[in-house]
């Protein structure tokens, strides 16, 4: 099965968040929904284009580039940085041009792990559904190098900054935040990573799915 399909990925907004994958996320989930439809990838935050995507600039351009498109991205540039923040159309408006919207809702400084401050995510109102990425990359090590906000990390799961992660303290962490409605657990590529996703899983409610982007491979944790 298809990793939208899993995902449950039906048409509308969908916002992802979290670390450890996020951009691969709404690339893979994209090239996968443009067979049944047209597809926007967006942020609310930063994200860099995504290379060989066509990527629209200004509402103009958007405008154009969708009547000939299935899959595209969109934002307005951020100077000096080569980055793009949200389009410049408005999201009511992008879901009468796309039958699908994944937006990036969050950023975590390519960590693997992430505690949110109280101003993230920053997940659009006309999204219907969260996904939440997790990185397998951070179990075992200490929170101070795997997570982004470290110190915050840290207090949600109830332990010290050079404390390593476990499948304890971050599911301490997504409980304490309660920000999502699916979580997807990436860069599962050993039998290491595999036992701790799984205990993962095993200590939270809802829909639990673990893989590797990368490799293109997923299995599911709980329903």
């Amino acid at each position: 099965m298809r990793l939208a399909a899993q995902l449950r990925i039906f048409t509308g907004v969908t916002a992802v968040i979290g670390s450890g994958g996020k951009t691969m996320l709404l690339r893979t989930l994209g090239e996968e929904l443009a067979a049944s439809g047209r597809v926007l990838l967006c942020t609310t935050t930063k994200i860099f284009p995504f290379p060989g995507l066509p990527c629209a600039r200004t509402a103009a351009e958007l405008d154009q580039q969708r009547r000939s498109h299935r899959l595209m991205c969109a934002g307005s540039p951020v100077a000096d940085a080569g980055k793009l923040t949200a389009p410049s159309v408005p999201l009511e408006m992008l879901t009468a041009w796309f039958d699908y919207i994944l937006v990036e809702a969050d950023g975590a400084a390519g960590r693997p792990l992430k505690a949110h401050a109280p101003h993230e995510p920053v997940i659009p109102p006309e999204a219907e559904r969260i996904i939440c990425v997790v990185g397998a990359a951070g179990f075992g090590l200490p929170i101070a190098e795997a997570a982004h906000r470290p110190e915050l990390y840290a207090r949600l799961a109830g332990v010290q900054p050079w404390t390593p992660a476990t499948p304890e303290t971050v599911a301490a962490v997504l409980k304490a935040e309660g920000l999502y409605q699916t979580l997807y657990i990436n860069q599962v590529e050993t039998a290491e990573t595999r036992a701790a996703a799984l205990a993962l899983a095993a200590q939270l409610e809802g829909p639990v799915l673990a893989g590797s982007l990368q490799k293109e491979a997923y299995f599911t944790c709980s329903c």
